[in-house]
């Protein structure tokens, strides 16, 4: 019998770290598209990205800021581009939702409610910033929510409902799966689905190994065979999380977006040496990866030939 396979996913710069945190951030399009065909070259089957301002590293939805890295992944790798709708808690849902509609790509993230998002934590670890938008944006957070209510994810569905795009489903806790069934149940939401389970985020569930289990056995219940399981853990959880994924018969998320370390007290200085520890951790309990192509089958994707970029 043949070895399943695994797909991995590398989101490469996110919007919840700061530049200060790590030099190893991809910033500028050219630096988060050498990030994706980086971690593509690991082993990453799927590549889910964000924008940034070149010039400050601050999060940036603009379809100037997507386009360039967009193109250039595109030309030199077969990975699956993943763009978020999720941007930054400090945006809109209309400017969140702008690249994806422009760009039409194969897959978009879609994170499943409203919630608290605190990233405040992090200012314990850093006296001096290098540029003056990141404290406030970090304290903001104990005040600022993160919006998706059932009119913007209706929204999101119905605007990318003629373009095939399919949806990196972010569900950060149990609600957010009969969310997920509730817009499946009004057919705005197609099996197959991708459920990305993402485990310690301030405001989201934990990432205790109960809290893997109940949203595993929860999406089970609630969606059956319908449906690929993902999982994220941040920080210190990632690797972890990831394990515990693989061994449940799960797939895994890795990437600078998500934790910056390759182990404690050690930055990460890439988002292919994440993906290549993922790679050694899913070989090593018996599995093989998913290529770009083995994952677009899995997912049932339009193909990257059917993208707007």
């Amino acid at each position: 019998m043949p070895a399943r396979k695994v797909m991995i996913t590398c989101a490469v710069t996110g919007s919840i770290h700061t530049p200060t945190m790590s030099p190893h951030l991809p910033i500028t399009a050219s630096e988060i598209a050498e990030a994706a065909i980086g971690a593509a070259e690991a082993g990453a089957a799927l590549v889910h990205l964000h924008a940034r301002n070149p010039q400050d590293g601050r999060p940036d939805q603009s379809l100037e800021a997507f386009a360039p890295f967009l193109k250039v992944i595109k030309q030199k790798s077969d990975c699956v581009i993943n763009i978020t709708t999720g941007g930054a808690p400090t945006m809109t849902v209309e400017e969140r939702l702008k690249p994806v509609a422009a760009f039409k790509p194969e897959v978009a993230s879609l994170n499943m409610g409203t919630m608290n998002f605190g990233l405040f934590p992090m200012l314990q670890r850093y006296k001096d910033f290098k540029h003056d938008w990141e404290k406030p944006y970090l304290e903001g957070s104990k005040d600022r929510i993160f919006k998706n209510t059932f009119g913007d994810i209706e929204m999101i569905l119905t605007t990318c409902a003629e373009n095939g795009t399919r949806f990196e489903i972010e569900c950060y806790d149990i609600g957010h799966l009969y969310t997920l069934a509730h817009f499946v149940e009004r057919g705005l939401v197609k099996p197959p689905l991708f459920i990305q389970s993402v485990f310690g985020i301030l405001g989201g569930i934990g990432g205790h190994p109960e809290d893997v289990m109940m949203m595993k056995r929860t999406a089970d219940r609630l969606f059956g065979n319908d449906y690929s399981w993902s999982v994220l853990g941040a920080g210190r959880n990632q690797m972890g999380i990831a394990a515990m994924s693989v061994a449940l018969g799960g797939n895994v998320r890795v990437g600078l977006e998500d934790s910056l370390w390759i182990g404690p007290g050690k930055l990460a200085k890439s988002n292919a040496e994440q993906v290549t520890k993922a790679r050694a951790l899913i070989e090593g309990l018996g599995y093989e990866i998913a290529t770009p192509t083995e994952a677009r089958a899995m997912l049932q994707l339009k193909g990257g030939d059917r993208v707007a970029f």
